[in-house]
């Protein structure tokens, strides 16, 4: 494919980037059969071949129009295609960056600036989000249903584990799970804690930065990341044994703080050590001996988070996990696709998002499940409103 960057582009150090992706594309096709809006719509433009085509106009300076905007907006960034794609293009990465330089050629409507503002001044924010979520439950009778109304009650919550092993791993507070279920990192810690390995809350840590990035607040992102980096430090150089996360989306993002840091000179070192700790909880308790878990065992039907199987790349460590333990998995048609929820997407398109949804739950309850177990807070949250069955995290019932 031929690449003719505008010369702002080929200044920027980005530059190769760009183009390398796009040549690696040799527009197979193969991706849009594992696209979510694709297969919705069956339209070119709302699969990443055709959105690949439409970034290529974006660094060549091409005039930038709504349709444009519209059909990148869509797209939920779910790396189903980079799992299915022959040639590896780095799709993800592609988005980001192109979605960054097209929010500076464009104005969007004041109704969407407004909301991605509120987003990113909220969200990351868990005594703020505190507030609106405590808003959100007086009022959740009188709210749509796209609202996650059934977990906004108080839960039950066991006592975490004091720091007593030699072992010890790092836990980052993260923002909204902290309020909306805040039972998922204790259930961890204390099934950590059980086979011998200490958590470790880093207190003063922020964000992970992934609502910024993805909204194309770079820079905020990027100064996320070094303050994560510079609070987990101390204890990296103590030789902290990981970096644990339980939701997916999040550890993603934390897994690729080398990749979005590799142009910072000060920071790229520190980034690829940090990244290289970082794991998701099913990433340590795959490699030790559960055997001392006694569970009841139950017929689950496990939601694959896009970040965990697409993203990770960790499609079926959890279902091991859980099958060891006597669970009974069900089979779960489509299992690849995206639930919808998408960090903020299902917030920014919630047709879309509903669809999806709709479609989720429909092949997980299929075969009448007892449970759906999820491993990101966001999928957790999408799906619970509408699900005829109680959805958890999946680390919870093995500290049940």
């Amino acid at each position: 494919m031929q690449i003719n960057l505008t010369d702002d582009i080929k200044k920027r150090p980005e530059a190769a980037e760009f183009e390398n992706i796009l040549q690696s594309c040799v527009h197979c096709g193969f991706c849009n059969a594992t696209c979510p809006t694709y297969q919705l719509s069956g339209d070119e433009l709302d699969g990443p071949r055709g959105r690949i085509y439409l970034l290529k106009q974006v660094v060549e300076g091409k005039p930038v129009t709504q349709l444009t905007v519209g059909y990148l907006d869509r797209c939920l960034s779910c790396r189903a295609c980079e799992t299915t794609c022959p040639s590896g293009v780095k799709y993800s990465r592609l988005l980001d960056l192109g979605r960054s330089l097209l929010n500076r050629k464009i104005k969007r409507h004041p109704y969407d600036r407004m909301l991605r503002f509120a987003m990113r001044k909220i969200f990351p924010y868990p005594q703020r989000f505190a507030k609106i979520l405590n808003v959100v439950r007086l009022f959740a009778n009188f709210l749509p249903g796209r609202v996650p109304i059934k977990i906004t009650g108080a839960q039950s919550l066991s006592e975490w584990p004091e720091i007593r092993h030699h072992r010890k791993v790092l836990l980052l507070k993260g923002c909204v799970q902290t309020e909306l279920a805040p039972s998922i990192d204790r259930a961890a810690a204390c099934v950590l804690d059980k086979i011998g390995i200490s958590v470790q809350v880093v207190e003063n840590s922020q964000c992970c930065g992934a609502l910024d990035y993805h909204l194309s607040a770079h820079e905020a992102a990027l100064q996320r990341a070094r303050h994560n980096i510079d609070v987990c430090w101390s204890y990296i150089e103590q030789g902290v044994e990981a970096i644990i996360m339980t939701a997916s989306g999040c550890g993603l993002q934390l897994k690729e703080y080398a990749g979005i840091l590799r142009y910072d000179k000060q920071y790229a070192d520190k980034a690829r050590h940090f990244s290289n700790l970082v794991k998701d909880v099913s990433e340590v308790l795959s490699d030790e001996d559960l055997s001392d878990f006694k569970i009841t065992p139950r017929k689950i039907a496990f939601q694959s988070p896009c970040t965990l199987q697409h993203g990770q790349k960790l499609a079926g460590r959890v279902e091991g996990i859980l099958q060891g333990l006597g669970f009974e998995l069900l089979p779960v048609q489509d299992s690849h696709l995206c639930c919808g929820s998408a960090g903020v997407y299902s917030l920014l398109q919630p047709t879309v998002a509903r669809q999806l949804k709709d479609n989720k739950l429909s092949c997980l309850q299929e075969n009448g499940p007892e449970l759906i177990a999820t491993a990101n807070i966001g999928c957790l949250t999408h799906l619970q409103n509408d699900a005829d069955c109680r959805v958890v995290h999946w680390v919870e019932l093995l500290s049940e």
